[in-house]
């Protein structure tokens, strides 16, 4: 499943609902509430602070899909194709890879 059939899952869902998306300020205000619920599991998971005893216990990767969830309703909102932005992405990451090996090998060489 590409980012463009997530992106239609979501907007399907929400467009269920007469409120529509959140503001752009409201989206972020939800995707950093979301950031710090998966940074909390992931702190309680892989560091010595460990939950409370009266603390339910939340899977990762539910808070994963809830941020990606999150990450997309703006995007939708936007109409930001997700699929198109991350190729782009992809595609400035292995060029800036390229550029710094090659960089690196000039700097060896000499």
């Amino acid at each position: 499943m590409g980012l463009k059939d997530v992106q239609k899952r979501v907007d399907d869902w929400v467009s269920q609902y007469k409120l529509g998306y959140f503001s752009p300020h409201e989206c972020l205000a939800r995707i950093m509430e979301e950031v710090g619920e998966l940074a909390r599991e992931i702190n309680h998971s892989y560091s010595p602070k460990k939950k409370k005893i009266t603390e339910e216990k939340k899977e990762l990767s539910d808070e994963i899909a809830d941020t990606i969830f999150a990450v997309i309703c703006p995007a939708n909102s936007l109409k930001i194709d997700l699929d198109e932005s991350f190729n782009k992405m992809m595609i400035n990451r292995r060029q800036g890879q390229g550029q710094v090996g090659e960089e690196i090998i000039k700097y060896l060489m000499n």
